[in-house]
């Protein structure tokens, strides 16, 4: 009805029945969405016109198609055929890199869980230290943490000494050398804490007085962990995998450190690549177009879930 009151978000009362948009929300969110599209959506458009480009045919420079009418699909018919097959180049390095993911997210997970609990409900007075530890590897560049790998893991490193007895046995592993092991032991190194945070702040949330209630109604630990935390955990660790498997499928730098041999190539590796090679670079966008696409899949997964869960409750 006309001139009745209703209420809108922050308790106020506004006349009509609409509800009206802040000026001051829609000012706090343009600075957001200037920077999502000059960085994201603009270098976005230019990747999708490369890719849906030619090349030229002396300089072997990308020519991109900035009108969508005038887009081609030559790049990606290229991708398509080399999937599999004898030149299927691109189907092996995808295995690979679903492997990899899928053994290192696996690593992190069985690493962060139990941290992240101890760290949230019985590290008492230390848990602002025992975090600022977990937190403390972001603080040092990645590339150092890798080289860092690189001198333990070398043909006279500590690794192999501590293998051989110092020399007393003939035993040297060649952790270097195309060892798809030493590639997800990169990953889950270098991206435990993403997984390990959301974690420690779902386990935080877990109030004392649900535990309190399971104990009381006769659970044991197994029961409460199983009935209580386990479920209310669940977002944290979903958020989790979300936040390590994403940036490392892209990743290509652990892989060539860690590794550096063709039989680990992972799809950033290929990616990579096709960009520092003369007239591969709509190869090159085709590929991260694909990639990006199997990515928004998960994402938009955990958007919808994530909503529905922040429904129920």
């Amino acid at each position: 009805m006309a001139g009745q009151l209703v209420p809108v978000q922050g308790g106020r009362l506004k006349p009509g029945g609409r509800r009206g948009v802040s000026l001051f929300g829609v000012s706090l969110v343009l600075p957001a969405a200037a920077w999502l599209v000059t960085f994201f959506a603009v270098p976005g458009y230019v990747v999708l016109c490369i890719a849906f480009g030619t090349v030229d045919p002396v300089f072997r420079t990308p020519l991109p198609a900035w009108s969508p009418l005038d887009w081609r699909f030559e790049q990606f018919g290229f991708v398509f055929d080399h999937l599999a097959g004898a030149e299927g180049f691109f189907g092996p390095a995808i295995v690979r890199t679903v492997g990899y993911v899928g053994a290192a997210i696996a690593g992190c997970l069985v690493i962060s869980y139990p941290v992240a609990f101890f760290v949230a409900r019985h590290a008492g007075r230390r848990r602002g230290l025992l975090l600022a530890l977990i937190v403390a590897p972001f603080w040092i560049s990645y590339m150092m943490r890798m080289l860092a790998w690189v001198n333990l893991l070398e043909s006279d490193g500590l690794v192999n000494r501590l293998v051989s007895l110092d020399g007393r046995l003939p035993t040297q592993v060649e952790w270097l050398s195309g060892q798809p092991t030493t590639v997800i032991l990169g990953l889950v190194y270098g991206y435990v804490p993403y997984m390990l945070l959301p974690m420690y702040s779902a386990f935080d949330r877990i109030s004392p007085s649900l535990l309190e209630a399971a104990r009381d109604l006769g659970a044991g630990k197994v029961e409460v962990f199983r009935r209580v935390i386990l479920p209310m955990s669940r977002p944290g660790v979903t958020a989790g995998l979300m936040l390590a498997a994403l940036p490392m499928t892209g990743d290509y730098f652990t892989n060539d450190l860690l590794s550096g041999s063709p039989r680990t190539a992972m799809l950033g590796n290929l990616i990579n690549t096709a960009v520092n090679s003369p007239g591969q670079a709509g190869q090159a966008g085709a590929l991260l177009a694909l990639l990006v696409v199997a990515l928004l899949a998960p994402i938009v997964w955990y958007v919808r879930s994530t909503a529905r869960t922040e429904l129920a409750t």
